[in-house]
């Protein structure tokens, strides 16, 4: 019985997972569809997608699959099955939302910022649902902390010094910057504080997880 139950909760766990990780791609997709700019990552996705062709969502992939091996061998951090699925998955579900013109397109600029704002709301709210079944780490994720690990940077620095340098390759490929960039990079951090303990405190609700007692960006 108590197999089946935790059967049940794994299997919860990784729908979560999943659904945390199809909300960011909405999201992302949102802002990309407003055109009032996205995240480093994102403008250095659709800058290689213009230079090189390819889709958006198979950039993620590759840049994952890079990412994943130079963490292996910056701090010798091993993917595990949730960040493998993480990269596989997220690609997927860009290029699923892209395909399907789920995001309906907007003109003028109130509706653009209105469409980019709920973006970053969407994407902050996926944040927390894939982070909150503890399934592992995203590549990017990893990376950062394999730097710090090599580095001894704080985490703060190391994402920022990461973002700073995948913004400017994405521009210099043609990568959309713009004033919602700048909105990403700020507001990310203050929203998923919010996000991310209301999720833990969801799982630990109904599956038993502890959730932590403190979320920092």
């Amino acid at each position: 019985m108590a197999d089946g139950r935790s059967g049940r909760e794994l299997v919860v766990r990784y729908l979560m997972f999943l659904l945390g990780l199809a909300v960011i791609a909405y999201g992302v997709v949102m802002t990309i569809e407003a055109d009032f700019g996205v995240s480093p990552w994102d403008v250095l996705h659709i800058g290689l997608q213009k230079t090189f062709g390819l889709t958006i969502g198979i950039w993620s992939q590759l840049i994952g699959v890079l990412i994943i091996l130079l963490s292996y061998l910056l701090g010798k951090i091993k993917p595990g099955i949730g960040t493998i699925l993480n990269m596989v998955a997220f690609g997927l579900f860009i290029d699923l939302f892209m395909w399907m013109g789920a995001v309906p397109h907007v003109s003028g600029l109130p509706a653009r910022i209105l469409l980019f704002l709920g973006g970053l709301v969407i994407m902050a709210v996926g944040i927390g649902m894939y982070i909150s079944p503890r399934l592992g780490a995203g590549p990017r994720d990893s990376f950062m902390l394999a730097l710090h690990e090599r580095m001894g940077w704080s985490i703060q620095a190391v994402r920022m010094a990461i973002e700073i340098t995948v913004l400017g390759m994405g521009a210099l490929l043609g990568g959309p910057v713009s004033i919602g960039t700048l909105v990403i990079a700020v507001f990310t951090g203050p929203l998923i504080q919010r996000t991310i303990p209301f999720w833990e405190r969801v799982m630990a609700k109904s599956y038993g997880q502890r959730p932590k007692e403190q979320i920092h960006a």
